[in-house]
């Protein structure tokens, strides 16, 4: 039996491609800001984030990609750039001989604690500057129905 098709319809096209157009430019933004300003991508900013943000600034590098979005593969080379720069270390997993653990080493925090400022002021005025209270609500609320919808799938 065949799939019919589920076209979009106009209205569904236009918000589907303003959708993409917004996204691909704030991420963009971002990005450029932050190798500006920071002399890192935002995927490395993400990294010392949510490694600041674990218990003992450290988490399994299997959590770390989860948590960050990333594959693994791209989630190791990342590392070893922020390794290289010393503002990560790898140690073994003390409980699993297979697994590594990704530390924010004191450099790493202190970069990121340079970087935050200008991150955060980015985002508010590439952002939240641009829409009124109510769009706010309206794009966390949407933002949060795709999470659940797209983790469940």
């Amino acid at each position: 039996m065949a799939v019919m098709t589920r076209w979009l319809n106009p209205d569904e096209q236009r918000t589907w491609r303003a959708f993409l157009a917004a996204s691909r430019a704030l991420m963009d933004t971002l990005d450029r800001d932050l190798q500006r300003d920071a002399g890192m991508p935002h995927a490395y900013y993400e990294i010392l984030v949510r490694l600041s943000e674990a218990p003992g600034r450290q988490l399994r590098m299997s959590d770390l990609a989860e948590a960050a979005g990333s594959s693994r593969s791209r989630l190791s080379h990342a590392v070893a750039r922020l390794e290289t720069a010393g503002w990560v270390r790898r140690e073994d997993c003390p409980t699993d001989r297979r697994g590594q653990i990704a530390v924010l080493t004191d450099e790493g925090f202190a970069i990121l604690a340079a970087a935050a400022p200008g991150h955060v002021e980015g985002v508010r005025r590439h952002l939240f500057d641009a829409l009124s209270p109510a769009q706010v609500d309206q794009l966390r609320r949407i933002s949060e129905t795709l999470a659940e919808h797209l983790t469940r799938s």
